[in-house]
């Protein structure tokens, strides 16, 4: 188990979100990454159904695949990356540094409109 501070675990973010490559970063557009310490309760439902024991991050939105021309114009997408569970998971703060960039590529994923079996 890794203790991070907030603006640590931040950092680890940001740098995630900076090492993407750009031709990849340039197509996310409307994104909200947020850091949250728990998942919701309502969150959790996605991990007990397949059968994980912890949530890593989450995405929150409609993803590009299933957008529509004339759709009516939509808040943010937000992917929120645990602080929590992530801290738990990572013994050292390489380790926490891995699992965040794991873990916003995965949910970019999402975004991009790829499905759980289709994503690393």
């Amino acid at each position: 188990m890794t203790q991070l501070s907030h603006a640590e675990f931040e950092r680890i973010v940001e740098e995630a979100l900076d090492s993407l490559p750009k031709r990849f970063a340039d197509l996310v557009q409307n994104v909200a990454i947020s850091i949250e310490e728990e998942p919701a309760e309502e969150d959790r439902g996605e991990v007990e159904e397949d059968g994980e024991e912890e949530l890593l991050g989450i995405y929150r939105g409609v993803p590009l695949t299933e957008r529509t021309y004339g759709d009516d114009p939509l808040l943010p997408d937000e992917i929120a990356i645990f602080r929590g569970p992530i801290s738990r998971l990572a013994r050292s703060r390489a380790e926490a540094v891995g699992e965040v960039r794991d873990t916003v590529i995965h949910e970019l994923g999402h975004y991009f409109g790829l499905e759980d079996d289709d994503l690393p």
